[in-house]
């Protein structure tokens, strides 16, 4: 499946993910620019907010901000054409499959995040405790 635009999910009060936005930048070697996709991810279906060039990232990071027209509208595009760019990233690997992937993922960076937080708590707790002790 896949939709045209982003479609805003419902706020059912869930922990779990049920959407993720994805940037997703596809470039060939030799290439100035680069494809750069704004899309959000479903368990079942793959969504295309927007396609713009850009300059292309050496090294992974912040994206630059283009200065020049980013394209049209993507939900404005025809349709062949909105179906056509599906068909790219999909061919790419990028599709609905990624989305239990990710949906760990983030479940196991967060958990890490978490426990990182907990230990830098504990320990200034544990430092200005020994340090009122002295």
């Amino acid at each position: 499946m896949q939709f045209a635009n982003i479609i805003s999910g419902d706020d059912d009060g869930e922990d779990s993910i049920n959407q993720l936005f994805l940037h997703v930048d596809i470039s060939k070697p030799g290439q100035k620019e680069s494809l750069h996709f704004l899309c959000g991810l479903y368990p079942d279906a793959l969504g295309i907010h927007s396609v713009s060039m850009r300059p292309k990232l050496e090294t992974s990071g912040f994206l630059v901000v283009p200065t020049k027209y980013n394209g049209p509208v993507f939900q404005d595009l025809d349709e062949g054409m909105r179906d056509a760019l599906h068909s790219y990233i999909k061919e790419r690997g990028i599709n609905e499959n990624l989305f239990p992937f990710l949906q760990a993922w983030l479940y196991v960076k967060d958990n890490r995040n978490l426990m990182r937080w907990f230990r830098a708590v504990g320990t200034l707790i544990k430092e200005r405790k020994q340090a009122s002790d002295a």
